[in-house]
């Protein structure tokens, strides 16, 4: 049974989108005496399959003992502004559809709630549209944010 279980995280680890790759700042908001002041950070993240496109993402962090051993629940409150840092260029296939593709994803609790950014093409305006959502639902729809970047050709 520890084995299935095992093989099963290890699975998800491997087909889950990219998590951040870069802490770029952060700014202390609440003093905690116990464990980690909250925050609030800012991550970049490049789309893996799109050339010279970042993403930064501002988003709270909770501190304090629960924060401290990963068991604290962030806020679902986030910010996305994406930009071009070079010619933007489509390097591997992408998702097309109405429905788009998440292209980053991080855990905001211990169970069943993550920050997620999905990626979808404006093909009369020749644009990638970036969405950060939540999975939790938050009085019927969950907390987003939006940016678009155009594509140079």
């Amino acid at each position: 049974m520890r084995k299935l279980a095992a093989a099963f995280i290890l699975a998800l680890g491997l087909s889950s989108p990219a998590l951040a790759q870069e802490r770029v700042g952060e700014v202390s908001t609440t003093f905690r005496v116990m464990g980690p002041n909250d925050k609030v950070v800012i991550e970049r993240f490049d789309d893996p399959k799109v050339e010279n496109a970042s993403c930064y993402l501002s988003r709270a962090d909770t501190g304090g003992l629960k924060g401290w051993v990963g068991l604290a629940e962030d806020p679902s409150r986030f910010s996305i502004a994406c930009r071009a840092t070079g010619p933007v260029k489509i390097i591997d296939e992408i998702n097309r559809t109405k429905k788009g593709e998440v292209v980053f994803s991080e855990d905001t609790s211990m169970l069943f709630k993550e920050m997620r950014v999905s990626r979808f093409y404006d093909a009369e305006k020749n644009v990638l549209v970036y969405l950060v959502w939540s999975t939790k639902l938050i009085e019927g729809s969950p907390y987003n944010s939006v940016t678009a970047i155009p594509i140079e050709e």
